[in-house]
């Protein structure tokens, strides 16, 4: 059983502002409540906010250098020079790479390939590998993905090779930027393009944008490259605001409705063929089978196996022909199935190292090594300990001779701070503020653990270290009806900036027909009802059986929940994924 969650209610909405858009936009008081809390509190901006429109993505010509990265493109496009598009081994660099190599080829170049470095052997970002790769196959432009804001050495090392560099990336540059032909990174202090939280794959929309933007390519051109950024933007964990919002809206549809048939065939896989996909799909469903292709090793064309096989990801992503489409997908699907094993295990075997340690147990933090681990598993590892001990949590293992391994933290603790304290120990690190990667020398292990956990330890507070659930309103079950859940839906896309409304009931019950369910019998189903409402309302809580013997006796209890539409052979009906549950005493 996980530590008692603090359950906190959101500071609700202005009630002037509240009542006047419940009035005038027709909509539920918790509902015009939830939008005042977002920021949205006229009705214009509602209006704006509930119907995304393209026409209000933001002029892709505001990006520094983006006019010098498309004059570029033309040139190869003229002269029919060798492109690469080049993109790291992630879901956001996969289809990202996927995004610009069908847009090239669509307007007739065919004198390209891509390429994804090998997670084991080359690691993140650009490589001199990939390079000498492109040399040898007469590349003359390189179009970098996902990555390269702080390759200043590698871009170099190609120019003197005669290679050209674009640069599309979305995280945050060091003080000197690459001398490449076009840096596109709005997060650049030079650049003043209005929104700075697009996606990887959100960048190379831009630039296509902007190519078509340029020459009087219809915009119709592209549209069907928005399933790719949606699947970005849910995958990356970018914020879903502003122009992502529109992206992700857009994608959305176009993967519900008509997807690239790679994607189509991972939906298929999935089970999702009749099912509306969102956010939550991509990133429980269809993301952790693209990304599975990165983390592990996997069969080539030529029947030899290669640990890159963010490479069949591409491949799936870019098929032009069912065949493809569906012997990629079966590909990535077993590796994603070998991952979960891999991925069982090793946390399995982290949690025995914590349990086995009193000092580690109690400890503000999480530091375990262990040699023989899959380094393309170790962050969901780190994810996975979150979890169950709620604090920053660092997982190593040995990679081509160094120590390399993933970071994660919890609400309010800037991990990234606390690795940068330590980086004189480190060859090299990345991230941001929850998440990030590092690699040492063997001998600097002992020294960074002592340093790391120091650090947590001095500047963690307390309520950190406890797990907390923001609530935004309370609800009663008999205001979830078909109009709520029609205007809920129209929130949609939920993600970071716009997550999944959270309500609180008190007082419930489950109806008599709770039962426990999961391979091991770990999650919980129950129908919830309380005494002002006849109709129970379906209810799931994942990983929260240990609740079952007071919920399953008839006992009063409080939840907390988000409202879903649960698809069961064709009937939509409302559900309540329960997010925790306190049993009233």
């Amino acid at each position: 059983m996980l530590a008692e969650k603090r359950w906190i209610l959101s500071p609700q909405g202005d009630i002037e502002k509240t009542q006047t858009l419940a009035r005038e936009l027709n909509i539920p008081a918790v509902l015009s409540n939830l939008l005042v809390q977002r920021g949205v509190d006229t009705v214009e901006e509602a209006r704006r906010f509930f119907n995304p429109q393209l026409s209000e993505l933001h002029n892709p010509l505001e990006m520094k250098d983006m006019e010098q990265a498309i004059l570029r493109i033309r040139k190869a496009v003229e002269r029919n020079g060798k492109i690469m598009v080049y993109g790291d081994y992630d879901v956001d660099g996969t289809t990202a790479v996927a995004l610009v190599y069908t847009f090239l080829s669509s307007i007739g170049h065919n004198n390209l390939l891509f390429y994804i470095p090998d997670r084991y052997t080359e690691g993140y970002g650009i490589s001199y590998k990939g390079i000498d790769y492109a040399e040898e196959n007469g590349v003359e432009l390189i179009i970098a993905l996902d990555c390269g804001i702080k390759a200043v050495s590698k871009v170099e090392y190609a120019s003197k090779k005669n290679i050209d560099f674009i640069i599309c990336d979305h995280h945050l540059p060091d003080e000197t930027i690459p001398q490449a032909v076009a840096v596109l990174d709005s997060k650049r202090t030079d650049c003043n393009y209005p929104f700075k939280e697009l996606s990887g794959c959100g960048v190379g929309f831009k630039l296509v944008q902007g190519y078509c933007q340029y020459y009087n390519i219809p915009f119709s051109k592209i549209e069907n490259l928005l399933d790719y950024v949606a699947v970005s933007i849910a995958s990356d964990i970018v914020p879903v605001i502003g122009e992502n919002r529109i992206l992700a809206h857009y994608g959305l549809k176009r993967l519900n409705e008509n997807p690239s048939k790679g994607l189509r065939s991972i939906i298929k896989i999935c089970g999702l063929e009749k099912h509306r996909i969102t956010i939550d799909d991509i990133v429980f469903k269809i993301g952790p089978r693209i990304n599975a292709a990165g983390r592990m090793e996997m069969e080539t064309d030529d029947g030899s196996v290669s640990a890159a096989g963010g490479n069949n990801a591409v491949r799936l992503l870019i098929s032009n022909t069912e065949e493809k489409a569906v012997k990629y997908g079966n590909i990535i699907d077993s590796c994603n199935t070998g991952r979960k094993e891999i991925d069982r295990t090793i946390t399995l075997e982290a949690q025995r190292i914590v349990e086995q340690n009193d000092l580690l147990k109690k400890s503000k933090c999480t530091v375990i090594y262990n040699p023989t681990w899959i380094k393309g598993i170790v962050g969901i590892v780190a994810s996975r300990l979150i979890e169950r001990y709620y604090r920053p949590t660092v997982v190593l293992t040995m990679s081509n001779g160094l120590i390399t391994g993933s970071a994660r933290s919890v609400p309010g603790f800037d991990l990234y701070q606390a690795i940068e304290s330590c980086s004189d120990l480190l060859e090299n690190f990345g991230g941001h503020t929850y998440a990030a990667g590092l690699t040492m020398k063997p001998d600097k292990l002992d020294e960074f653990k002592k340093r790391f956990e120091q650090y947590v330890d001095t500047h963690i507070q307390p309520d950190m270290l406890i797990p907390q659930i923001n609530i935004d309103s309370n609800l009663a079950l008999e205001e979830i009806t078909p109009q709520f859940r029609e205007v809920l839906c129209r929130f949609q896309p939920f993600g970071p900036g716009n997550p999944a409304p959270v309500f609180r009931t008190d007082n419930v019950c489950d109806y008599g027909h709770g039962r426990r369910v999961g391979n091991n019998l770990e999650h919980l189903k129950m129908d919830i009802i309380n005494k002002n409402n006849s109709s129970p309302i379906s209810a799931i809580a994942f990983s929260q059986a240990y609740h079952a013997d007071h919920v399953l006796k008839d006992g009063l209890f409080d939840i907390c929940y988000i409202v879903v539409e649960n698809n069961y052979r064709g009937e939509v009906k409302p559900q309540l994924r329960i997010k925790d549950i306190k049993p009233r005493k």
